[in-house]
């Protein structure tokens, strides 16, 4: 890959990175605050996004350094709605994994045609976020928004 795309690859792999780790906050903090009758089911689900989370950020994290990047410190901002209801839990989640998914089409636009191992990791990646949308989409049409 040329310099100029590398450095670009990096700097989208640091930011899916940062927003992979929010993720972890935002799950876990969901997990700690759904309540009502389904909250098992719920509280399990969010813990696997959370951990799942995690490993998206050290493999984007792995890949980074491979490229000679230094990996942030930071973590993406994360808004407190302090809407804790299991619809508002669902449409932020919703709209985070939405988010995600921009960010995965936007390092495969930069490595099309220059890595096909950078262009393989971010169509699985995009493949996984494109699957979390799908079921979110299910989980909220018991509210309407599906």
């Amino acid at each position: 890959m040329e310099l100029e795309t590398t450095e670009e690859a990096v700097r989208v792999l640091n930011e899916i990175m940062e927003y992979e780790l929010a993720g972890v906050v935002r799950y876990t903090h969901y997990s700690l605050m759904i309540t009502g009758p389904n909250r098992m089911p719920l509280v399990e689900f969010m813990k696997a996004q959370a951990t799942e989370s995690l490993a998206h950020a050290q493999a984007a994290g792995e890949i980074l350094t491979g490229l000679d990047g230094h990996p942030s410190l930071k973590i993406a901002p994360i808004e407190e709605t302090h809407e804790h209801s299991v619809h508002a839990v669902l449409k932020e989640s919703y709209a985070h994994e939405m988010r995600a998914l921009g960010l995965y089409k936007e390092l495969l636009s930069v490595v099309a045609d220059e890595s096909v191992y950078l262009e393989e990791y971010a169509r699985g990646m995009i493949g996984q976020e494109e699957l979390h949308t799908v079921e979110l989409r299910k989980m909220l049409r018991d509210y309407g928004q599906g």
